[in-house]
Formats: C-alpha cells, structure tokens, sequence
C-alpha cells in the first residue's frame, strides 16, 4: 500500500487560505518520504494565527501554492490514496487552493483517519488530539508535519490490525 498523509493550516475561513502544509508519503507500512511548507495565501488576513501560530510576517516571502506545486507533486504520483484527519476538510482546502492558483492536481481517492478511527477502535471523540493520546502517537497539534506524521501512523496501525481502508 502506498499512501500520502497530508495536513493543511489555513490563515482565514476561505478554504484557498492553505498557509502550511505537511507531507508525509507511506509505502508498505513505512515513512519513506516527508515534508513540510509554508504557503502565501491569497489574503494578508489572518485568523487563525492563535491555532497554529503562523502570521503573514512567515509567509509573505514564502512561493504561493502554484510555485510550490512543483515541489511537492512528487508526493501525490503513484498512491492509493490521500489520507487526512477530517478528510473532507482538507480535500477542500487542497481543491480550492489549487483551483485558486490555477494549478490541476490530480484525481485522488481521500481516506479520513477519523472515521478510520471510529470504525477500527471506537475512539470518540475523534480530534485528532484524542485519537493520538488513545493510541500512544506524539502529536504536536497545528504543526503540519505533525498533524500529518500522526495520520499516517494512524492508518497505518489500521492496516496492520486489518482494518479496511476505503
């Protein structure tokens, strides 16, 4: 199974906001590749700086989504699927930032480690803070490198208890 684990911050409501991102790719059960981003967002408004301390001073100079593209598209060739924590929240965010930059991603199934969560171990609540003290998983909540590291350990301790992952 190869997956990506992916995590969004975002600066404001709009779902093109992508201020971060973390990266992590999964081939047979192992980390073999992460990475983690700062993004300028279309807007110098920031409203959630209090969640994840990110501020426009951080990310005035950083590329913006359509220059980072190149970067990161290595991540997303040849997975299975893509694999966050509240899943619909950040295929929303990567869709509205990509279209945003006029940038073509690629047609991905998206798996949510929450639900995987709820259905492999009846974990609720299912923040992802929740899930992570549950299972044992260090979490720094809000880093995107973070977020993402612990999806992917949360999946892949489903895949190993024979979950099914869809």
């Amino acid at each position: 199974t190869r997956f990506l684990a992916l995590d969004f911050e975002t600066a404001d409501q709009g779902r093109d906001s992508a201020c971060a991102v973390g990266l992590v790719r999964v081939e047979n059960g192992r980390e073999v590749d992460a990475a983690s981003f700062l993004i300028r967002p279309p807007r110098r408004r920031f409203i959630f700086t209090h969640i994840h301390g990110i501020t426009w001073n951080d990310v005035r100079d950083e590329p913006t989504f359509d220059r980072l593209w190149p970067r990161i598209r290595r991540f997303f060739r040849g997975v299975d699927f893509v694999a966050a924590h509240n899943a619909a929240f950040d295929r929303s965010v990567l869709e509205a930032t990509a279209d945003g930059n006029g940038v073509r991603v690629p047609r991905l199934t998206f798996v949510c480690s929450m639900a995987v969560a709820r259905r492999t171990w009846g974990i609720f609540p299912t923040r992802l803070q929740d899930v992570c003290d549950r299972l044992g998983i260090k979490l720094r909540h809000h880093d995107a490198l973070s977020d993402a590291r612990a999806c992917a350990k949360i999946i892949c301790r489903a895949l190993r208890a024979g979950a099914w992952i869809s």
